[in-house]
């Protein structure tokens, strides 16, 4: 029909990228005069802007070799029908949102069965720290644009035949570093004073059950030197239940957030946090809450990542200082007796609160950006590529 509006398929495969779907999503139908209509795979923040998801989120949402290999029947399946259904929708544009290993198979899938219409990535894979020659094959073959967080990384894809587009990292319009610590305390009834550390096990079912029993125990450790100690555990929704349920055996009182809007209050309150390695490190950092980075894999995929490494760190505000600003435990070195004695400074020193804070802003300014917020920046580049304005 002459009158309907174009279709745009957007897939995101787990919590972060749905927070980057939603946005683009709002953003694209502020710009378009709402003249955009959407389909794809998402979760809540994509469902608020009137996705219907084709698959529930938490099938989509794993990481590691070992962890995606008994599921790699169902994984492929589901890529095939998603094409299937992209192909059958003629969208005038599809976006896949950061998770390479489902999205650059379902792109591949795509480009086979001829769609020939703009193709964007959404989040550019980090290759400058890990390099992984087939992704950026992948990339250069099939899609017409990447989206990249940082301002350094159009040059590095250019270099590669890679067509890429520096528009921020979206962390920057969440909130992080406004929100209202005092005002998050009184509703959950936590002292003023008490020492309140947030804990954060990931969003993929695996990096909870590998790393939550962890930081339960460095909870209790820490609860031993710290009579006052409280915890605050945000969580989403595909995880939240085992959270909670592995919460309430913690020895220090802990009140589980189930609200994503409530985060950046919960960071704001936070004396320190303990977190597993990812996009919530940098919320963290723009929030000025000081934390140590810890992560497990299983020990194959961890190999594999070693081997291709280029950079010494796993977050990205010691990437981006070629520093270790905050502390990282990884593998052997995440236990909770050396979790705890990184974090019990933070908890019980202002000095070392605030040499790690002041750190964290000088890191963080390097991606300062004006103008257009990242989402607005993202949008209109899909939005072009729509139009055929290349």
């Amino acid at each position: 029909m002459n009158g309907t509006p174009p279709l745009v398929f957007v897939v995101a495969a787990e919590p972060s990228g749905d927070v980057i779907g939603g946005r683009l999503m709002a953003a694209m139908r502020r710009l378009a005069g709402g003249g955009v209509r959407f389909a794809g795979i998402g979760g809540e923040r994509m469902a608020a802007e009137g996705l219907q998801s084709r698959v529930p989120l938490s099938a989509l949402s794993l990481f590691g070799v070992i962890e995606v290999l008994p599921q790699a029947m169902r994984i492929l399946r589901l890529v095939r029908e998603t094409a299937a259904a992209i192909v059958a929708a003629r969208p005038a544009a599809v976006v896949t949102i950061d998770s390479s290993g489902f999205n650059f198979r379902l792109a591949a899938r795509l480009r086979a069965a001829g769609y020939r219409g703009p193709l964007v990535h959404y989040v550019a894979p980090q290759l400058w720290a890990w390099w992984r020659p087939a992704k950026a094959r992948a990339l250069a073959a099939h899609y017409d644009r990447v989206l990249a967080l940082f301002p350094f990384e159009p040059g590095f894809f250019a270099a590669r035949g890679i067509s890429c587009t520096f528009v921020g990292h979206p962390a920057v319009e969440e909130g992080f570093g406004q929100g209202d610590g005092w005002g998050f305390r009184a509703r959950h009834r936590i002292p003023a004073s008490a020492p309140l550390l947030a804990v954060l096990p990931g969003s993929r079912g695996s990096e909870v059950s590998r790393l939550l029993p962890i930081f339960g125990a460095t909870v209790a450790m820490l609860r031993r030197r710290i009579s006052d100690l409280a915890v605050i555990l945000p969580t989403v929704p595909n995880v939240a239940d085992r959270v909670a349920a592995a919460a309430a055996a913690w020895p220090a009182p802990t009140t589980v957030v189930r609200d994503a809007g409530e985060k950046r209050d919960a960071f704001a309150a936070a004396t320190a946090a303990l977190a597993a390695s990812g996009t919530v490190t940098f919320e963290l950092a723009l929030s000025g809450t000081p934390f140590v980075t810890a992560y497990r894999l299983n020990a194959l995929t961890l190999w594999l990542i070693r081997r291709k490494a280029t950079v010494r760190y796993a977050t990205i505000v010691n990437m981006l200082t070629d520093r270790e600003i905050a502390p990282e435990l990884i593998q052997e070195d995440c236990r909770p007796d050396r979790l705890a004695a990184a974090c019990l400074p933070l908890l019980t020193e202002e000095s070392a609160r605030e040499a790690q804070r002041r750190e964290l802003a000088a890191a963080v300014a390097q991606l300062a950006m004006e103008g257009e917020p990242p989402s607005e920046r993202a949008a209109r580049v899909v939005l072009d590529l729509m139009s055929g304005r290349r």
